[in-house]
């Protein structure tokens, strides 16, 4: 899921005992221009954008198969999709984005805090609030499209050590949880918008594809 600066996604946070403070960002009165991005800040995300599969290769349609060994080689594809996703200036990335068929994905939902990493991660719970906002995906470039997601939510999961986790998120975080979940199932935003706005994102993709 990129960084998505259009849009008024609330920052949340995972409720931790120590207490972290939460913030939340206001909306712009008037939506600025994206900013130019420094040529090495582009070149690394063109790179990064470069290993992530796109609409139209069936990876991203396929059931990612739950992780059952937790060594060094799951460690690194952890890290690894973690540079990735901070490379493509994204705010979460699913293993199946990047062809691997592992229940895994990584998120960063504040700009200098740590990468987390959800193995096998099940949504145990979510609240009767549902919030409509845009949503864009790494996967679709280009694409924005209204995603109805719980406002809270509560996710079983287990670490990149195999230790089991429960995972509070509510506003951004609970959007990015259920939205990396969902590449994990074969699921896109494609699939959980209007019937209007699909249509015109898969036209948009299809004009935007290289002649052959």
């Amino acid at each position: 899921m990129p960084d998505h600066p259009a849009s008024s996604l609330d920052p949340g946070g995972r409720e931790a005992p120590d207490g972290e403070e939460r913030y939340e960002v206001e909306p712009p009165d008037d939506e600025p221009e994206e900013p130019e991005l420094d040529p090495e800040v582009a070149a690394r995300r063109d790179a990064a954008l470069a290993q992530v599969r796109k609409f139209g290769d069936p990876v991203l349609r396929t059931r990612a198969r739950p992780v059952e060994r937790f060594d060094q080689a799951l460690r690194e594809e952890a890290e690894r999709m973690g540079r990735l996703m901070g490379d493509a200036l994204g705010v979460g990335l699913a293993a199946t984005q990047v062809g691997i068929l592992h229940r895994l994905l990584v998120y960063r939902v504040q700009l200098h805090g740590p990468v987390a990493a959800l193995v096998n991660p099940q949504i145990e719970w979510a609240g009767k609030d549902v919030e409509t906002m845009e949503e864009g995906c790494l996967s679709l470039p280009g694409v924005l499209v209204d995603v109805d997601r719980a406002v809270h939510v509560r996710v079983r999961a287990l670490d990149i050590e195999g230790e089991p986790i429960l995972v509070e998120a509510s506003g951004l975080e609970a959007r990015v949880i259920q939205h990396e979940i969902d590449h994990l199932d074969g699921v896109l935003i494609l699939d959980r918008t209007s019937r209007e706005q699909r249509k015109a994102a898969i036209r948009a993709l299809r004009e935007a594809e290289p002649a052959a």
